[in-house]
């Protein structure tokens, strides 16, 4: 299983991005729970959202009115989303996502994806 993250990019403030985190690699195969972890220079790491398989999500305080996170089916995600508008130069960070997936071949196990790089500017 592969888990993958796109969809940064630089974008002016108050701009939107939408992120994806895609799991692959096995013909079934369910997110079991995903989170957008996100880190800029000289920062430390700081959740941005959290999804579970049933729709279920917990966000940043300091975000939920600005970013969305779902998935491409209420109870078998492959995919989550995560739709980011107003963005703020402060948003600036690497964005990685991580998951518990399962899958008729490994059972359930936690993947980290690559980062996908978001710049604001100002």
């Amino acid at each position: 299983v592969q888990l993958q993250a796109s969809g940064g990019g630089l974008v002016q403030t108050g701009g939107s991005l939408r992120l994806s985190c895609v799991a692959s690699g096995e013909a079934l195969i369910i997110i079991r729970t995903a989170t957008w972890y996100r880190q800029a220079p000289g920062k430390q790491r700081e959740l941005v959202a959290q999804i579970w398989n049933g729709g279920s999500t917990k966000y940043a305080d300091s975000l939920k009115d600005r970013f969305i996170i779902y998935g491409d089916n209420p109870t078998r995600m492959r995919t989550v989303y995560m739709e980011m508008s107003g963005l703020r130069p402060e948003d600036t960070a690497n964005y990685f996502c991580t998951a518990n997936v399962w899958s008729s071949a490994r059972g359930s196990v936690d993947y980290w994806g690559q980062g996908t790089q978001v710049t604001v500017s100002s």
